[in-house]
């Protein structure tokens, strides 16, 4: 294989550009995808932040893909007693934020990997002054306010304008920023600055952990000091499916990973049935409907578990799945969906090394609580757990709630490896069902796998419908015939921000790489040889 290729992807040009630079520098994927994390969450707040969640698939040429659940657990103190009055956990607020933050633990593992990688050559990572300048730059002297940004503040501003923190660090003067005002982060440019100076660690054992745990009490979470020190992030081994085009990768519990690859790997079985772009939509939908009745079914924290997940990819209830599936005719959906906010981002570097990445708050914004000596908002991924007794998702003490989150990765049978991704709660396992049949069973070349009408079957950020939602250019392909199939569907706007915020990144066998990013997100993404 050719080397010095490398490729970027991510939904802001400011996160591409700090990936971009460090793999320029030689860095690993891993590295630069650090130094996007950071800068990601300095100019799309809303969406991520050091004080959300991560995870990880991580992939070295000739080695088995690695894992790394960067998800936060449910405070000690965060029990069904704690929330006596409540009929379900806020979904804002201090109470709303129970969850310990993984994503910072999550870079820190990640970049143990790279500097395994780095031991073969008796290299060592970057310092972290390096991949977290960019961040610290921009938070300190100021990033431009985006559409996505100015849309998430209205959205929340009654919701979240009197939670602690909020106003003074996403608020101009109380009222709402602009698009194209300039957003400067102070606080949190500190924050990362003593994080490089100290290192990753002191966000758990050290005095910013001190002063979050601190902040959190004072804004009415259950989280204390001690689970910050109880706290680490994961390696674990993805799970998998053997496809007719190749192997797929995803994450296990407590992610949607399994609806990911179940919708795939029935799709695999059916594509040939579809002649035309709307047999393609039809099938995708159907495959998720059977995959979303499972996931739901089964899905939870991993110790509760009541089967083991990769057993659904046997090739015999696969084709359980199968017969439920009618070319012709749409599955009735009552569906109850799940929502959240998230970035995606993939990496290649020139040792042919990928990473796909997802880091997220969950709503915009998360829980709203701004730990004001830190600059950090927390999220409100626990809001998914449920107060009643019983339930899959029972809330307990040091238990992880349900993810939307998932980042997908792809061994093809031609030699091709794919690091594939998107935001978008319940969209997620659907437009990366989308952009890989596209792409590798429909030819599509990669950008306009990703750019093309696309659908969403449920709610997905923003929205709390549950029909099927088609962009107005595919819906003009497709959107008669899928009605009479069946389908209840609304027509939106195209290239649509309720779609998600769609990547990839392609390393072919020669060493030529491929990026694209989505045109429905501030994003960039590169490819092409070391400068």
């Amino acid at each position: 294989m050719n080397k010095n290729t490398i490729a970027f992807t991510a939904p802001h040009f400011k996160a591409t550009e700090a990936g971009q630079k460090i793999l320029e520098q030689g860095g690993t994927a891993i590295e630069a995808m650090v130094a996007a994390a950071a800068t990601i969450a300095v100019v799309y707040p809303h969406m991520n932040g050091l004080g959300g969640d991560g995870f990880w698939l991580i992939s070295e040429p000739g080695k088995a893909l690695l894992g790394i659940d960067a998800s936060g657990k449910a405070a000690e103190r965060a029990t069904l007693d704690f929330y006596k009055g409540h009929d379900s956990i806020p979904s804002r607020g201090g109470k709303a934020a129970l969850t310990m933050a993984g994503a910072v633990a999550g870079w820190q593992e990640a970049l143990a990997v790279s500097q395994e990688w780095q031991a073969a050559s008796n290299a060592q990572n970057m310092p972290l002054s390096t991949l977290l300048d960019d961040a610290i730059q921009l938070a300190k002297n100021g990033s431009e306010v985006t559409k996505t940004y100015v849309d998430a503040s209205k959205k929340t501003f009654a919701d979240l304008v009197s939670v602690q923190g909020f106003g003074s660090s996403f608020l101009k003067g109380g009222s709402l920023y602009r698009e194209g005002d300039t957003l400067t982060l102070p606080a949190l440019a500190q924050t990362l600055e003593q994080l490089a100076e100290k290192g990753l660690d002191d966000f758990y054992h050290g005095d910013i952990a001190a002063r979050l745990a601190k902040d959190l009490a004072t804004a009415g979470s259950p989280i204390r000091l001690a689970d910050f020190h109880s706290y680490q992030a994961k390696r674990v081994e993805p799970l998998q499916i053997k496809t007719s085009v190749g192997t797929l990768y995803n994450l296990p519990a407590p992610t949607q990973g399994i609806a990911s690859l179940l919708i795939l790997a029935l799709y695999d079985k059916l594509y040939k049935q579809g002649k035309t772009a709307t047999d393609m939509a039809h099938l995708l939908i159907e495959c998720t409907k059977q995959a979303f009745i499972a996931r739901n079914q089964f899905v939870t924290d991993a110790s509760r578990l009541a089967m083991d997940l990769a057993s659904l990819l046997d090739d015999e209830q696969l084709e359980k799945m199968c017969h439920e599936i009618a070319l012709e005719r749409a599955q009735p959906w009552p569906h109850q969906a799940k929502q959240g906010d998230t970035i995606w981002m993939g990496a290649c570097d020139s040792e042919g090394r990928m990473v796909s990445y997802i880091q997220s708050l969950y709503w915009e914004f998360g829980s709203g609580v701004v730990s004001p000596s830190t600059g950090i908002v927390w999220n409100n991924r626990g809001s998914s757990f449920s107060l009643q007794k019983g339930s899959l998702q029972e809330l307990g003490p040091n238990l992880k709630p349900f993810h939307t989150l998932n980042p997908a990765f792809a061994e093809l049978n031609d030699g091709r490896r794919m690091s594939y991704g998107t935001m978008g709660g319940e969209g997620q396992p659907q437009t990366q069902a989308a952009l890989f049949s596209r792409y590798v069973y429909h030819n599509l070349p990669l950008d306009k796998a990703i750019s093309e009408g696309r659908w969403l079957l449920g709610r997905t950020w923003g929205d709390v419908s549950h029909n099927l939602k088609i962009e107005r250019d595919f819906a003009d392909i497709a959107a008669e015939e899928l009605v009479a199939r069946g389908h209840d569907l609304v027509i939106v706007d195209a290239c649509n921000e309720l779609m998600g915020h769609a990547g990839a990144v392609v390393l072919h066998q020669d060493g030529h790489t491929d990026a694209a990013t989505d045109p429905r997100s501030d994003g960039s993404a590169i490819s092409g040889a070391l400068r």
